[in-house]
């Protein structure tokens, strides 16, 4: 159904969104590629991770809390191997670190042909194919994973939530095969819990096998919800537990105390971990492709093998965010909805910065 936004001049949005964060005591370059990535974000489409979503995020559990540390700086742990740096994030922004650990990952890459990053202590980083996306846009092969803000689903045949809802982001250099970087990005529950809440405010019930209840059976009630599902079960399950345990083996403690600051006794920690991976595509060909197609052709010929057979229905992982691009492209700026143009003007208010004059906007209509 088609949805008609506002068009916000991407400039206005960066700084405004940069303007709340050094209100909050963030530093200047830390609050602008915060205010990068939630315009990156828009410009996708990706509503749930936009510039509210980070101000939110950075309220309830950042720097309103216990979890960030504006000015925060990262420092290297020792590494033994050249292709593998150990980053401990000190709660800094985590937007920035991502940036800088996606960035760091590539230059691994041209030296090593695969680049990894490994970050503890570290906040959340809001849309992890953000990231991804960006590094395949500049041809790289690329992988990320985190463990979320906190712990909210249930183990595959348990009743009690002990994982996040820990997502995973691959980001594929396909623009030359197809137009756009192919990127798989999802969370491994069913549901976020912010949709439960928002159900529930609509007074509609949850899909099947989303969520359980105290006594861990399934519930389409979303007043009854205690507990999110993984997705696919014992195979979203174990996607999921991957993070913990990735989490793990970098730093991150238990999870059913993260970001829970009230519960993290001395000598324990309640942060995150992130982990990201960069390929140079170079260090994966064998050179032997049929019909002596060269990568590139071989990617574009496999894709079209995959989508032809009459799969015209189907659609490419990133397909949808690189088409609401194109929109916001054409727009020229930012889309938002009327609600959220107001939730920006609380923001504006909050910091002393100019408010959106909504009937200044020209709309577009998606």
């Amino acid at each position: 159904m088609p949805e008609t936004y506002h068009v916000v001049p991407e400039a206005s949005h960066n700084a405004l969104v940069a303007a709340a964060y050094q209100h909050r005591g963030y530093l200047a370059d830390e609050s602008a590629e915060g205010a990068r990535f939630c315009a990156e974000a828009s410009r996708h489409g990706i509503r749930t991770h936009n510039g509210l979503k980070a101000l939110h995020l950075d309220h309830l559990f950042g720097s309103g809390s216990k979890g960030c540390v504006p000015g925060a700086q990262i420092e290297e742990r020792p590494s033994r191997f050249p292709s593998a740096k150990i980053w401990n994030a000190n709660k800094k922004l985590g937007q920035a670190t991502a940036y800088r650990a996606i960035d760091e990952a590539i230059r691994l890459a041209d030296i090593y042909g695969v680049g990894t990053v490994s970050v503890d202590n570290a906040f959340h980083y809001l849309w992890g194919a953000g990231y991804v996306m960006d590094a395949a846009r500049r041809g790289y092969i690329a992988y990320t994973n985190c463990t979320a803000a906190l712990a909210e689903v249930v183990p595959f045949g348990g009743k009690f939530p002990t994982l996040g809802t820990n997502p995973h982001s691959w980001g594929f250099p396909t623009t030359e095969a197809i137009g756009f970087p192919m990127v798989i990005d999802w969370a491994t529950s069913v549901i976020a819990m912010g949709r439960v809440q928002q159900l529930k405010r609509e007074g509609k019930q949850l899909p099947p096998l989303a969520a359980v209840d105290k006594n861990g059976q399934p519930t389409t009630n979303p007043d009854d919800v205690a507990a999110l599902l993984p997705f696919g079960a014992h195979k979203g399950y174990g996607l999921s537990l991957m993070n913990e345990v990735v989490g793990a083996f970098i730093g991150g403690s238990l999870p059913t105390i993260r970001n829970r600051w009230d519960k993290v006794p001395e000598g324990e920690k309640g942060t995150c971990a992130f982990f990201f991976q960069v390929i140079h595509p170079e260090a994966l060909g064998s050179g032997l492709f049929a019909k002596g197609r060269d990568q590139q052709a071989n990617i574009k010929a496999v894709l079209a093998d995959v989508m032809g057979h009459g799969n015209d229905g189907a659609i490419i992982p990133g397909q949808i965010e690189a088409n609401f691009a194109k929109h916001t492209a054409t727009a020229g700026g930012l889309l938002f909805t009327p609600a959220e143009v107001e939730a920006f003007n609380e923001i504006a208010r909050e910091c002393a910065q100019p408010e959106w004059n909504l009937a200044s906007l020209k709309s577009y209509t998606v």
